[in-house]
């Protein structure tokens, strides 16, 4: 067998671990940490494992999983010259009768190398190049690394850059209404972010800068339509943008289960687990790497507030700190609380400035609050990890697994900056210490699958059957009770002639609409609102059904949204507009609006 700058030393067994088909990341894992724990050693090690007909799985192995722990990407700077990051597999055929795989190591020197005399194939490391070689041709070897198919592919599901109006974003967040605000100091931010919804149902996030920050429309554009280009399932994504006399607004996917710093910090019902801010930090190193390939390598402020978690629990990026807001790569302020030391000394972020960033992410996770970098590197040095980590986490985790996350924070909050990992190095670190994998992360956080429908109430069911009649009922049962804030406001106003011959109309529709005649309602009802003096969510929800009656759902559908406008959190509003898109075959979009009804309802009814 060919194995070159292998020396002639006699082999030692340190025991046996057992290769499970379709286990490949655990066993690379475990075979990291016997590698990496006798680096400082001159043994040569070697480990079985039983053979079960696996060749496929064998090679698999050999690339995917022991080349990304050994690779000098994955290993800390101080063993990189005593592991290289070569790989090339060499075949033999002339031994037939062995069944077991042998791993040879030998630490302080060149290379690591691997046979296995049935399969005929061997697998040396060494630091010069990758390659593959065999005894009668040789050819790449693939990049060590977990399958992109899933973390850096793009995707189609979500639509292209669009630029928006403002009218259609003040539209679809009901007015910039208080009740949309889902940013953190909600209305006293400089920049507040709005939940909002389009006329297709799509949910979004409106993000409203204030008049000082983006002087420059035309670099507003360039830079929105640039971070627009991404897409991935990792980021929380820029659907778009308006620029518009002085307003600057983005607009992205709506994200509806808050933020890391809401599930970290801030959390009500359980503490978020170990398995699951491990996955957080791997999302997120992986959501870097895009960008980073993409050509977007600089992020701003990155912190627990920019993470966000979708529909199905998993954590996203938010492309919100992609923007930056001057050519020369400064940003005219930070809200970092730790910033990187060279940002102090320069005011400018660089691709390892967001390294550091991501460091003092990793002892949020670890410690489940904000601790100032100097102090958890003092614990580090002083092996006070105790203090370090959250002692809700208590159990959750082995020594072991602590100490590989505190290793690589540390990494990433060096203070020079050229020794703080790249984010392809911390993926590679990252993939070895997942947990439970197999769980969705919903259930790891232990919240409603977003793909699950809430059960919907009997009004909902009568929306759902378009049950006209039965709506009918409802509305008139409820009456006006959802409307006394818009009557409060305007209460001073009724002793005017104006005022009560709107009354007499809002009357007159109430009448007709009781007794079903629905052409007298909609006439009544838009001479109410038409003289413009109260505004009644009620009565464009009843106008809404009355068009309905009438064949009208076009029309049904526009004052179900201007309900909504008026209400924003008004469950009524969100039925009616699934009736109408149902009426008007647009069945997907009218699933979305019932299950955001239904949730409306669901959350009106616990407070």
């Amino acid at each position: 067998m060919r194995l070159s700058h292998i020396p002639s030393t006699s082999a030692a067994s340190v025991g046996e671990i057992p290769f499970i088909q379709g286990h490949l990341e655990g066993i690379s894992k475990r075979l990291y940490h016997k590698l990496y724990g006798g680096s400082n050693s001159t043994q040569l090690r070697s480990f079985e494992f039983p053979h079960p007909d696996f060749s496929v799985q064998l090679t698999e192995f050999l690339v995917m999983g022991v080349a990304m722990w050994v690779s000098l990407n994955g290993l800390p700077r101080d063993s990189q010259s005593q592991v290289g990051s070569e790989i090339s597999l060499l075949q033999e055929r002339n031994k037939p009768d062995q069944s077991s795989y042998h791993i040879h190591y030998h630490s302080g020197l060149e290379s690591i190398a691997f046979e296995h005399p049935m399969l005929g194939m061997g697998c040396e490391f060494s630091k010069l190049s990758a390659c593959c070689s065999g005894t009668e041709e040789s050819a790449p070897a693939p990049e060590a690394r977990i399958d992109e198919s899933e973390e850096n592919s793009e995707l189609t599901d979500v639509p292209p850059f669009h630029e928006y109006t403002i009218d259609q974003l003040r539209k679809a967040t009901s007015g910039f209404a208080v009740e949309n605000i889902v940013s953190e100091h909600g209305e006293k931010a400089p920049n507040v972010v709005y939940k909002g919804k389009l006329e297709n149902q799509m949910r979004i996030a409106v993000k409203r800068f204030n008049r000082s920050a983006w002087p420059d429309a035309r670099q507003f554009l360039e830079e929105a339509k640039a971070v627009g280009q991404l897409r991935n399932q990792r980021l929380v994504n820029l659907l778009g943008c308006c620029s518009e006399g002085e307003e600057r607004l983005l607009v992205a996917e709506y994200m509806p289960n808050d933020t890391l710093a809401k599930h970290l910090f801030h959390w009500e019902t359980q503490p978020m687990k170990w398995a699951m801010r491990l996955r957080v930090a791997l999302y997120l190193a992986q959501a870097l790497e895009y960008c980073t390939n993409k050509g977007r390598a600089l992020y701003h402020d990155l912190n627990a507030y920019r993470v966000l978690f979708d529909e199905e629990g998993n954590p996203r990026l938010s492309c919100f700190g992609l923007m930056k807001n001057s050519r020369d790569g400064k940003s005219y302020s930070t809200n970092l609380a730790f910033t990187p030391p060279e940002y102090l000394r320069t005011g400018r972020v660089t691709p390892e400035s967001v390294t550091y960033s991501f460091g003092t992410l990793l002892l949020d996770l670890l410690s489940g609050k904000h601790i100032p970098p100097s102090h958890a590197l003092d614990l580090i040095r002083d092996r006070n990890l105790q203090m370090l980590t959250d002692s809700c986490l208590e159990g959750q985790f082995s020594n072991d697994e602590g100490t590989e996350l505190v290793r690589l924070a540390s990494r990433c909050l060096q203070s020079e900056p050229r020794e703080r990992p790249n984010p392809k190095s911390l993926v590679t670190a990252l993939i070895p210490l997942q947990k439970d994998s197999e769980v969705p992360s919903h259930v790891l956080m232990g919240i409603p699958d977003g793909n699950t429908a809430l059960p919907l109430s009997p009004f909902g069911e009568a929306c759902l059957r378009m049950d006209l009649t039965a709506i009918h009922e409802v509305l008139e049962k409820i009456g006006y009770k959802d409307d006394e804030g818009a009557a409060t406001e305007l209460s001073f106003q009724m002793w005017t002639n104006q005022m009560q011959e709107t009354l007499n109309s809002k009357k007159k529709g109430d009448s007709a609409f009781r007794h079903k005649d629905f052409k007298t309602a909609i006439d009544s009802y838009t001479q109410f609102i038409d003289v413009g003096t109260m505004v009644s969510p009620t009565v464009y929800a009843r106008r809404s059904l009355s068009y309905l009656m009438n064949n009208m759902a076009e029309d049904a559908l526009k004052d179900a949204l201007q309900a909504q406008i008026v209400s924003p959190v008004w469950y009524i509003a969100s039925y009616l507009q699934a009736v109408a898109l149902l009426a008007l075959g647009r069945e997907n979009e009218a699933q979305v609006a019932l299950k955001e009804g239904s949730s409306l309802e669901s959350k009106k009814n616990t407070n």
